[in-house]
């Protein structure tokens, strides 16, 4: 029996060591699994920072190296070297870097030479006045024929100009001749020369650049005559495209006889402009459209044939055409049933076509304040008295009474 007792006692013992063994040898495992783990973690980092002290290395590097010199290459030998000048002043024969392109040296390139030894380092891209990238470049306006009223035989005069030669050029080869140049829009302020021009925009597919006269007007000598040239390198690089320079009268004024230093700046962008005009083919994926409200002080130069070639009068609307540009823009708004398109029409004799587009704003907003959903006819006749301050209109509280 004792033996018995003994043989149970020792027994259980063992069992209570190998779980403790068990254990033990468990709770080693999984030390060695984080060990293992941190080990990873700590090979992954070691990695990373060796990445980022290779890359603090060359930053370092790239950050001594010495800086380089702007020139222009003028002349390419034949053994290879190039005339170049750079912006400190005189010309000279450097060799260039085996890393640079040969077919990449072309004469007026823009090059980065060696400060030491003036060799080509590399071919820099060719850069574009901020004024320049700046202009208005709509890739499509969204401006179409359809929102323009009243001017059918002006638009078929700019898309025959304009249009035709861009998307069917066959047709005037056929005939032997050749397109308009330029077209110059003339007439007053509001009466849609702009819209014309995005609206060929639009059916061409091609990009519209718009250039405000008085930007090309600068300070210094020769950086307005800079700018058209960089102007019309845009629209080459656009390519189909629409250059539309909006006041050209600005840019575009008679040369005169007695003229300040202002006046010959003013006069060397304007001969600028002449010779790019003189210096594209017709039949190209560029199209020039000029616009002014002051065709009378414009240079003889710019109206001969060959440069701005078509002229194009853009009249006050008569009544037909404010009556097609009030259904334009009332087209989309919500008003009355009863709205009478032709007393508004009668109404605003001598209006322009933005002068219709302001009165329609100003009768919603009128709706507006009184908060209505629907623009009535009263809130039309205030608004024409608001926006054309018209001398047969009386106003009062109540509306406007016309006499």
């Amino acid at each position: 029996m004792l033996d018995e007792e003994l043989d149970q006692s020792i027994s259980n013992e063992i069992v209570e060591k190998l779980e403790l063994l068990e254990r033990q040898n468990s709770e080693l495992l999984e030390e060695v699994r984080r060990v293992e783990g941190e080990k990873r973690y700590v090979e992954s980092e070691l990695f990373r920072l060796q990445k980022e002290i290779k890359r603090m290395r060359s930053e370092l590097e790239r950050l001594k190296s010495p800086p380089l010199i702007i020139g222009s290459i003028k002349d390419i030998l034949i053994d290879g070297r190039v005339i170049v000048k750079s912006s400190t002043g005189p010309d000279f024969i450097v060799t260039t870097s085996e890393y640079v392109p040969s077919e990449d040296l072309i004469v007026g390139a823009r090059v980065a030479l060696n400060k030491q030894t003036l060799a080509v380092m590399s071919v820099l891209p060719q850069s574009l006045d901020p004024i320049v990238t700046g202009a208005e470049i709509i890739e499509k306006p969204t401006i179409t024929y359809d929102m323009i009223g009243g001017l059918d035989d002006q638009i078929l005069e700019v898309r025959e100009a304009v249009e035709d030669p861009l998307l069917r050029p066959e047709l005037y080869k056929r005939v032997g001749i050749e397109p308009p140049k330029g077209v110059l829009l003339v007439g007053p302020p509001g009466t849609g020369k702009t819209l014309i021009a995005k609206a060929v925009a639009n059916h061409t597919n091609a990009t519209f650049i718009r250039f405000v006269g008085s930007e090309l007007v600068q300070k210094y000598i020769g950086e307005g005559a800079r700018l058209v040239r960089e102007l019309f390198e845009l629209a080459r690089e656009k390519a189909p495209s629409i250059i539309f320079i909006d006041e050209l009268d600005s840019v575009g004024a008679k040369r005169l006889d007695v003229a300040t230093s202002g006046d010959r700046e003013v006069q060397r962008t304007l001969m600028q402009l002449l010779a790019e005009l003189d210096g594209f083919n017709p039949l190209d994926n560029i199209k020039i459209i000029g616009a002014t409200n002051r065709p009378d002080i414009l240079d003889d130069a710019l109206l001969r044939p060959g440069r701005f070639d078509r002229i194009i009068e853009v009249p006050i609307p008569s009544y037909e055409a404010r009556l097609e540009i009030f259904r334009i823009h009332t087209s989309k708004m919500s008003v009355e049933d009863k709205l009478n398109l032709e007393a508004l029409a009668t109404k605003t004799e001598l209006a322009t076509g933005a002068d219709i587009k302001s009165i329609c704003t100003e009768a919603g907003m009128f709706a507006i304040r009184d908060n209505r959903d629907v623009v009535t006819m009263a809130d039309f006749e205030r608004a024409i008295c608001k926006v054309l301050e018209n001398e047969t209109a009386k106003c009062t509280e109540s509306g406007v009474m016309f006499a």
